[in-house]
C-alpha cells in the first residue's frame, strides 16, 4: 500500500507540473484515481511540504510550492 500510495503522489506531482494549479475533482478525473487513494496521495505530499491547499466553499484546489 505504501508503494501505491507513492506512485500516486507521484502522479499527482507530475499533474500539477504540467497543469498547475488544480482542484481535486480535476485530478481525481484526469488521473482515475480513488477519491481514497487522491486524498491519502494528497496527505503525503501535503506532509512532505510539496504542494499547498487552499478551499472555497467545497472545492480543494491543489498547488506546487
Amino acid at each position: 500500500m505504501i508503494d501505491q500510495i507513492g506512485i500516486d503522489a507521484g502522479k499527482i506531482w507530475n499533474e500539477l507540473e504540467l497543469n498547475g494549479e488544480m482542484t481535486t475533482a480535476i485530478l481525481k478525473k484526469s488521473l482515475g484515481l480513488t477519491p481514497f487513494n487522491l486524498n491519502i496521495a494528497i496527505g503525503w505530499l501535503a506532509r512532505e511540504e510539496k504542494i499547498s491547499l487552499s478551499r472555497n466553499g467545497n472545492t480543494i484546489k491543489v498547488l506546487l510550492k
